[in-house]
């Protein structure tokens, strides 16, 4: 849940830090009092792409900063571990971004730079929008089979038919590649059999193409290696080289030993120097051995590294893509010594292919067909809560022709707001109102099976008014017992529900709009002026007795 926010000059928004609670949060203010800053404070946080003309006039940038908590971190960590980010210490979640004029945007999630990739991968794990045109969403057949899977709990079985479709479609693929290319000429096969040889010269394992790498290296820088180990072996065993130096040192080491026993010890490790200086000569001189290669060596490794070369401009620059390559011009050869027995056996591949996404596509299907049944029975009561007491309403799942991406069905929402009226598909006789009130109840119904802790309404209760608002706000509550839910609404019955009241108000007194947001828990007083304001003149005795009624027993 999200436990605090903090804008930072944003919009008419000079700075506010909130603290939220459990359940169900209501704004209210205003048309034009600047409700959206706190939207889009949300939004940003969310990884929503920023505008700079969102930052408040003279001001250098604009900040939004939150911290949210959850009894189980699990899969917000796994998206940070993937981007090697620090957990959530004790559940908590900081998210933090700057939007600076004149500098690049700054993103931290806790405490540590990330991208705004990143952010919005977890933003898709702690927060939803639903916004005015939310229940036009309704009208597609995408969503209407996307609310059937989610009742039906389909997520492990439609990943499982998309990848046997998707597995499917790519063998369908490329038996039309195949049957697309034409028949080698003669001159074609020979140029890519020319073409492979050029790879075969060479041994394309990463080992062999180090050693190549190396001793090319060597081979260039033979003379100069080759110099550099003959005057180390000279400095060492010349006639005034380090050895002969030593020889002398020795000789009167061995002179002081006989005169004071107690030097022994010192003539054996001036010893061991000379000794230790004579392998190293005779090491450097090897080296140098090494380095004196024959023509014929340099010439062999100098045709491979240019070989190696020519295949990494040709085809890529790592030994991945050169491969891929070489494999790729070998089977458009051994195609075309058997392109029917090749067109044959991927026939037989996409058949069984076919067969094994049908089952799943059956699975799918038969899941959701009592899914759909039982979604539609429970949506229609909750609907008729809602004013549509003779109401009908229905989901039928149909067959399709062909596989899809989502499988072998598609569902189909009918409804009919008027008794005795046949039910219709939605995008056929639903107004505004209606679509509302309509998604709103499969809200509420499939609310406990949604992952996603936090869920902000704006205004989706527009184009609803009277008695049925305040059925509205119960159903918002309905949803804050599994949810935190944040509503920015108009409807004073639904902004008497709220558990925690946040009032957006502008102030234009000055020589320039400034924007707040204040908290009303805690002051029945406040939240009676407010929901009289909503009910059209705060000052009215009736509007003031109508609020209080409407508040109830809250604060």
């Amino acid at each position: 849940m999200l436990q605090s926010l903090r804008i930072k000059n944003l919009a008419l928004l000079e700075e506010v830090a909130l603290e939220f609670e459990a359940g169900f949060t209501v704004v209210t203010g205003e048309t034009g009092a600047g409700k959206s800053i706190l939207l889009g404070a949300l939004s940003l946080l969310a990884g929503e792409r920023a505008d700079k003309a969102l930052i408040r006039q003279g001001s250098a940038g604009c900040e939004v900063e939150a911290a949210l908590w959850f009894a189980d971190p699990t899969s917000i960590d796994a998206v940070l571990a993937t981007a090697d980010l620090p957990p959530c210490e004790e559940g908590v979640l900081v998210l933090r971004r700057t939007v600076p004029r004149d500098k690049a945007p700054r993103i931290t999630i806790n405490g540590a730079l990330a991208t705004l990739g990143v952010l919005q991968q977890v933003g898709e794990r702690w927060i939803d929008f639903h916004g005015p045109s939310e229940p036009r969403r309704l009208l597609r057949d995408s969503c209407q089979l996307e609310l059937i899977d989610l009742y039906a709990k389909n997520g492990d079985r439609l990943t499982d038919y998309q990848a046997r479709y998707d597995q499917w479609r790519e063998l369908q693929a490329k038996r039309r590649r195949l049957t697309q290319e034409t028949k080698l000429s003669a001159e074609q096969i020979q140029f890519l059999e020319n073409q492979l040889a050029h790879f075969d010269a060479l041994e394309l394992t990463p080992e062999a193409i180090e050693t190549l790498e190396r001793d090319f290296q060597r081979m260039s820088s033979a003379q100069e290696l080759m110099e550099l180990a003959t005057s180390l072996e000279g400095g060492l065993s010349g006639d005034d080289g380090a050895n002969a130096q030593i020889a002398r040192l020795m000789r009167d080491a061995h002179q002081l030993a006989e005169i004071d026993g107690s030097s022994e010890p010192l003539a054996e490790r001036l010893a061991a120097v000379g000794i230790e200086l004579a392998d190293l000569a005779a090491e450097f001189g090897a080296l140098a051995n090494q380095f004196n290669f024959e023509p014929e060596e340099i010439e062999a490794v100098q045709t491979r590294m240019n070989t190696w070369m020519d295949l990494q401009r040709r085809h890529g620059r790592n030994l991945a893509a050169v491969i891929t390559a070489r494999e790729e011009m070998r089977a458009r050869l051994d195609v075309q010594g058997d392109l029917e027995g090749a067109l044959a056996r991927l026939d037989k591949d996409i058949a069984a292919a076919e067969r094994t996404a049908k089952t799943a596509a059956a699975a799918l299907t038969k899941h959701r067909r009592g899914a759909a049944h039982e979604l539609g029975k429970v949506a229609a009561q909750s609907i008729a809560q809602l004013g549509f007491q003779k109401a009908d309403f229905r989901i039928e799942l149909h067959a399709l022709p062909d596989l899809g991406p989502s499988g072998d069905s598609a569902g189909e929402f009918l409804f009919s707001p008027n008794v005795g009226e046949a039910p219709l598909p939605l995008s056929r006789i639903a107004s505004s109102g209606e679509l509302a009130r309509v998604m709103l109840a499969l809200k509420t119904v499939l609310a406990d099976l949604d992952a996603v802790p936090v869920l902000v309404f704006d205004e989706v209760d527009a184009n609803v008014g009277g008695e049925i608002g305040r059925v509205v706000g119960e159903k918002m509550a309905a949803i804050s017992e599994a949810h935190q839910v944040i509503c920015v609404t108009h409807l004073p019955q639904v902004a008497a529900q709220g558990a925690t009241h946040l009032v957006v108000e502008k102030d234009q007194s000055a020589e320039r709009a400034v924007v707040t947001i204040r908290p009303l828990e805690g002051d029945r007083e406040a939240r009676i002026d407010e929901l009289a304001r909503m009910l059209g003149d705060r000052q009215a005795k009736s509007a003031r007795t109508h609020a209080t009624e409407l508040l109830g027993a809250r604060a």
